[in-house]
């Protein structure tokens, strides 16, 4: 299994980083479109649709991401950034206060809520995947590996030393000593980038924390939308990982409410 999840993950990089670094801004967006639908895929699963059902949730999205990538290509990158910052702030919105409330509670919400939650999270992910690439492919980079540090962290922390449980009715092998572990591995990465490479703007650490945060929130959100469906991963497209959802479900809440900081605390040159 092991090995597996590495010839697997090495795979991803093979494809992603280059894309990452050497895609027009256009075809970015049309690169991930598909991932986004994949994960859409996923849900609609997850959310109990039919197969005829599905297809036309897809059909819908794709049409509506295509209509975006678009407009990217005639009207540039700017006019769309601003459209996505008022998505950004709803998902915001939905992550610290709504998803909270509902993990504790662990609602089964009726299904045309959750048809519309989708939508609205995976493409919140998407337009934050393409503004985050315009304004600075290495900063994505960076918020990406942020939440696999905090992952690897979590793991380490959890296995060691967990003995509180985080939300066992939900997830019951995450502990609050994993989450501990995931804020201080975050903090040694952001340390790294300030005094080992030069980065100079120390809000950094508290981006990267909340990423880290975000993305147990996501992590936990996942994993009650699974136990509510009765499936241990989302889909199994990926070998040794399971399905795309099991591995965005800490950037889906993180990357959009990440751009929307980093906006509203520096001045940004979005192309």
């Amino acid at each position: 299994m092991l090995k597996t999840r590495v010839f697997t993950a090495i795979g991803l990089l093979a494809v992603f980083l280059p894309a990452l670094f050497y895609l027009p801004n256009v075809w970015w967006a049309f690169l991930m479109l598909v991932l986004a639908l994949f994960a859409l895929k996923e849900w609609a699963t997850l959310t109990g649709l039919t197969a005829t059902q599905t297809i036309v949730y897809l059909l819908f999205a794709a049409l509506i991401g295509a209509y975006f990538a678009q407009s990217i290509s005639q009207n540039g990158l700017h006019p769309f950034f601003l459209k996505a910052l008022t998505i950004f702030l709803l998902s915001a919105i939905f992550w610290f206060l709504l998803a909270p409330i509902w993990l504790l509670n662990s609602f089964e919400m009726p299904k045309f809520v959750m048809v519309a939650l989708g939508l609205f999270l995976i493409g919140a992910f998407w337009a934050a995947l393409i503004c985050l690439h315009a304004i600075d492919a290495r900063l994505l980079l960076s918020l990406m590996a942020t939440i696999w540090i905090a992952d690897s962290a979590a793991y380490f922390a959890g296995k060691n030393f967990g003995k509180h449980k985080l939300a066992p009715s939900i997830s019951p092998g995450k502990t609050w000593e994993g989450v501990a572990g995931a804020l201080i591995g975050v903090t040694l990465f952001a340390a790294l980038l300030v005094f080992g490479f030069g980065y100079d703007d120390l809000l950094i650490f508290p981006l990267f924390l909340m990423v880290a945060i975000l993305g147990v929130v996501g992590d936990l959100f996942e994993s009650m939308l699974k136990r509510q469906a009765n499936v241990k991963d989302s889909g199994n497209i990926l070998p040794g990982h399971g399905g795309v959802l099991d591995r965005i479900d800490g950037l889906i809440p993180a990357l959009p409410v990440a751009v929307m900081l980093i906006y509203f605390t520096q001045t940004l040159r979005v192309a």
